[in-house]
């Protein structure tokens, strides 16, 4: 008989088959297995009319939970049970994380096994690695199983409780969260600080001088004073702080001085040399490998995770979710070799391997190894057969872990004065006399250029000077990156949740993306209100870091979960009789209501989106605030003009030719739009978007007619004499292909240099030629599945706004988010794009989310 190994992923199977050989059965559950139910359709009638039931959380009898096989999971037990019949020995090779160790109970739970049972353990997927677990198996780990559950019914509790909440005194399709909730008001902060900032003018000056070549330097005092810079003033009065004793250079006297300084004598009088020595960061955790992914590489947390995820489990890279700094001997010995090879002997730490187990994030989980290249002879990038983004993690994860085991970079820093008249100028430069592990991992900020030699009482000359004038600037938004090590640093959540949290906040639109910054809606702004009047503990940052620790202590076995849930969700000050008390307080009309402080109108979020409120002659005017306006750039002129337009009705541009009806430009929730003639009942008139980047202001009667009159019709097709016509849509411009009898009609974008004023026949009857991207739902092909059993066409996998998806032709299927992208086989895909169908989805119009709110109120998704 052989034994039955059981990963998570199909991906290893084949690896792990090939490393095992002969006397090993080697099968995938695909992820989790069983879950929390989602939806009451999954409780049994026999419970539902208990208080718990929508949590799936008896908290009347020690918060048993109540679990259920996840969807399409059923048929992957029954394989594995008959698999088990035939083996005499299971061993459970799931990741090694909690969550891993959660997945192997479950199975436990779930096959109900009679052999024997191991725990195989390994942190990368080599055969050295899979041959050492085996030789060396453990027992489940019953305190790490413990405290993710607690951390799963946690954060049940806590979503699904405060959830409805939201949902009745603010609105819809909202949720809260453990670290959701507090990761939208760290947005929501830094942005009431960019609203709460006054900016500030200051000048200075710039100077080209030479002696031997050219360098610059900068005006550093005048008169005997420091002259201000940005750090000088008050952010909340735009003014020079009270305890600062500098002079604030005016654009008068900037000007008159780079006038008169020119022709004066330059002379240096001092120069001060430094030798300095800078050392290499540690290796990767998960953090800070998803920070740099999106800074160097402008990979978001989701596709950071997705792509180390498949270099893992190819055989590249150890495990992916760590809090540890540290690097095995196998790991130093790799990174040694690989110096050696690439920059020399004279690279390595002089003094042996560099060591960074101390270096862990605040209340960092189980300690894995570092990310770093797999083996003990690491891959070179070049020679790894890698491309596209994985090839791109993967050299930056190669270059920070070669790096961190290299010798310091050597530098000399140069400082110096130089006075002309009754100012002084300053310059400083760097001379690198060893670049040490630079070499391998350039950070960007390695510094000034060197200096020409300079001693004092030299003269220099000076060949250009410029006065500039800035304005001091607002706290920077946060990105992604940023986001993700302010989490990390407050020890909020962990590493490996931040991309779903980040997701969460997305589809939820409690933020949106202004190229990579993540900028908070008036939504997250009510709702970060509302947590914060009633409900101060659960947007604590110290509060949430705290709940880490406990549950890290629960997974150490140094406490118990049970009375910590009981603590948290049940008494007189658990979390339940707070909502209920908070339910009966609470105004909807308040919490919709948004103080942002400067404004004097109301501002209010309502059913279709955030809205001001205003009065006009005694008489209330509310005006739709378009989406695109982001609350930092929501000023009293751009309400006040709002409203003004709102009550004087909207402007007519004009009249159509033919009909005589008036043609208008107004504006609404999505932007200013031409409308042609007046509204009647429930029917729309026509209606066009203007050009992005136009506002009311820019409202052109002769664009109007023509947006009106899309779509128009160029000709027909010549193959089945369908129409083929043009049209302006959601992306853009666009041309279609009604082909006879089909439900929906073929679509291409144009092309940068099309016109769709122009555009003929002949052209669009190229661009339908192509083949189609992927732009219906916004997604990027992660890679081809395979063809569909039924026509032969491609099934396809792609990573949308929200979340992973498959696509066959016109139907578009998510990806259970229990279930990762790689690990989806054509089998699946088939029975998700079928369920759909039957669902009646056909991939049209606007993606949802992959957390969606249902129609009943009690499925809701209700935690993040």
């Amino acid at each position: 008989m052989s034994k039955l190994v059981i990963v998570e992923s199909p991906t290893k199977v084949k690896k792990l088959k090939e490393f095992l050989g002969k006397g090993y059965d080697v099968d995938s559950c695909v992820g989790h297995i069983r879950d929390l139910p989602s939806n009451k359709s999954q409780i049994p009638d026999s419970i539902k009319d208990k208080p718990w039931a929508d949590y799936g959380i008896d908290f009347e009898n020690g918060f048993k939970p109540y679990y259920v096989t996840i969807r399409g999971k059923s048929k992957v037990i029954t394989q594995l049970k008959k698999k088990l019949k035939d083996c005499d020995e299971l061993l459970l090779a799931t990741d090694e994380d909690r969550e891993g160790e959660s997945i192997s109970w479950h199975l436990i739970e779930a096959l109900s096994p009679k052999v024997p049972i191991k725990r195989l353990v390994f942190n990368e997927i080599t055969k050295e690695a899979i041959l050492e677990a085996v030789e060396h198996p453990r027992e489940l780990d019953m305190d790490l199983v413990q405290a993710q559950e607690t951390r799963r019914i946690l954060d049940r509790l806590y979503g699904y409780a405060l959830s409805p909440l939201l949902w009745k005194k603010i609105g819809g399709n909202l949720s809260a969260g453990r670290v959701q909730s507090v990761a939208v008001r760290i947005l929501v902060e830094r942005e009431r600080e960019r609203r709460a900032f006054r900016s500030g003018t200051y000048w200075d000056l710039k100077a080209t001088l030479a002696k031997g070549r050219d360098f610059e330097a900068t005006l550093h005092s005048l008169k005997g004073k420091r002259i201000a810079t940005s750090k000088d003033f008050d952010k909340d009065t735009g003014k020079i702080a009270a305890d600062k004793d500098v002079h604030l250079v005016s654009e008068e006297e900037a000007k008159t001085l780079e006038k008169r300084l020119p022709d004066a004598t330059w002379t240096v009088t001092s120069v001060e040399e430094k030798a300095r020595r800078s050392s290499p960061q540690p290796p990767f955790i998960t953090a800070t490998m998803q920070q740099e992914a999106n800074n160097r590489l402008n990979l978001s947390a989701r596709e950071a995770m997705r792509v180390a995820q498949s270099l893992y489990e190819n055989g590249f890279i150890t495990y992916m979710r760590t809090d540890s700094t540290a690097l095995s001997s196998e790991g130093v010995k790799g990174a040694q070799k690989a110096v050696r090879e690439t920059y020399g002997e004279d690279h390595l730490h002089p003094s042996g391997p560099r060591t960074y187990e101390g270096k862990k994030s605040k209340g960092a989980q189980e300690a894995h190894e570092a990310i770093r290249p797999a083996g003990a002879a690491f891959a070179h990038p070049d020679r790894s057969g890698l491309k596209g983004a994985e090839l791109a993690l993967y050299r930056l994860i190669w270059r920070r872990t070669v790096a961190s085991q290299m010798a310091d970079e050597r530098y000399t820093s140069t400082s110096v004065t130089i006075e002309v008249d009754d100012a002084v100028f300053t310059a400083t430069g760097k001379r690198v006399d060893f670049a040490g592990w630079r070499k391998a991992y350039p950070t960007g900020d390695e510094g000034a250029s060197e200096l020409p030699a300079l001693s004092n009482g030299d003269t220099v000359d000076c060949k250009d000077i410029t006065a500039e004038g800035h304005e001091t600037q607002s706290p920077a938004r946060f990105t992604e990156a940023s986001l993700v090590k302010k989490l990390q640093e407050e020890g909020i959540g962990r590493p490996s949740t931040y991309a779903s949290i980040i997701d969460t906040i997305l589809s939820r639109a409690y933020c949106v993306h202004r190229g990579k910054a993540l900028v908070p809606t008036l939504t997250a702004f009510a709702v970060t209100g509302l947590l914060e009047t009633h409900f101060p503990r659960l947007v604590d940052p110290t509060f949430t870091a705290k709940m880490e620790e406990t549950l890290d202590e629960i997974a150490s076995g140094d406490a118990k979960w049970e009375p910590y849930l009981r603590h948290f969700f049940l008494g007189p000050d658990g979390l339940q009789a707070h909502i209920a008390e908070r339910m009966e307080v609470i105004e909807p009309e308040k919490a919709r209501t948004i103080d942002l402080g400067d404004i004097p109108y109301t501002v209010k979020i309502g059913r279709f989106g955030p809205y001001v409120e205003a009065e006009r002659d005694g008489e209330k005017v509310t005006a739709s605030i378009p989406e695109n306006i982001t609350p930092d750039e929501l000023t009293e002129d751009l309400v006040e003009r709002l409203v003004e337009q709102k009550a004087a009705g909207p402007t007519v541009i004009g009249k159509h030719p033919e009909s005589g009806e008036p043609v208008y430009v107004l504006d609404g929730r999505f932007g200013p739009y031409y409308q042609l003639g007046e509204a009647e009942g429930k029917k729309k008139p026509p209606r066009a978007s203007l050009p992005r980047g136009k506002g009311v202001d820019d409202g052109d009667l002769e664009e109007a007619l023509f947006l009106l009159s899309l779509p128009k019709t160029l000709g027909e097709h010549p193959e089945d004499g369908g129409r083929v016509f043009a049209g302006l849509g959601r992306f853009g411009p666009f041309v279609a292909h009604e082909k006879p009898g089909a439900s929906k009609a073929e679509f291409r974008s144009l092309k940068k240099d099309d016109d769709l004023k122009t555009i003929t026949i002949t052209r669009a009857l190229e661009l339908l030629s192509e083949p189609k991207g992927t732009r219906g739902r916004g997604g990027t092909v992660i890679k081809e599945l395979g063809k569909h059993p039924e026509d032969g066409d491609t099934i396809q996998i792609l990573e949308g706004r929200y979340g992973p998806y498959v696509k066959h032709g016109k139907t578009n299927a998510t990806i259970p988010k229990d279930t990762k992208p790689d690990d989806v086989t054509v089998e699946q895909a088939v029975t998700l794009l079928a369920e759909k169908k039957a669902k009646g989805g056909k991939g049209k119009g606007k993606a949802k989310p992959r957390k969606t709110a249902v129609k009943k109120k009690a499925t809701k998704k209700k935690s993040g």
